[in-house]
């Protein structure tokens, strides 16, 4: 039995974190455990999900928040910082979720947060593709303005 759609076409920040991701070379959106998930081919990003609670089986949702694969070195400074997160399921597995309700939210710090994901998953073609669009030589350059 699929999961029920956890999200929203209106959610605050999901079209915004939509466009960022899916500019990266090969990357697309897919429904999974009722969210958007973005892979290229693995997966990168998530938006919205959950942090365990104090009790056995209880969760404490974050619906309007940003999952991505982090450094080790860089996890150690974003869990000092309160808007992050460690996400049920994917925290063991080298991930962090940032609260996009927190705060207002800085979209070059969202931006350079699904890069460097994305680097730690896609493969060396989409990265040389990657690099090329950065460094102004490919054909499609990300965008750079803020959304």
């Amino acid at each position: 039995m699929p999961h029920p759609d956890m999200f929203s076409e209106h959610d605050p920040g999901l079209a915004d974190v939509r466009a960022i991701a899916l500019a990266f070379p090969g990357a697309v959106e897919k429904i999974s455990w009722g969210r958007p998930v973005f892979c290229a081919p693995k997966m990168f990003a998530v938006y919205g999900g959950s942090e365990k609670g104090e009790a056995k089986g209880e969760h404490v949702p974050y619906p309007h928040a940003l999952l991505i694969k982090v450094d080790d070195s860089d996890r150690q400074a974003l869990v000092q910082d309160r808007r992050f997160f460690f996400p049920a399921y994917l925290g063991p597995f080298g991930w962090l979720g940032l609260d996009l309700t927190a705060t207002v939210v800085d979209w070059t710090e969202v931006r350079e947060l699904l890069d460097a994901s994305y680097r730690m998953v896609a493969p060396k073609k989409l990265l040389r593709q990657l690099d090329q669009r950065q460094s102004g030589s490919g054909p499609d350059m990300i965008r750079s303005e803020t959304p």
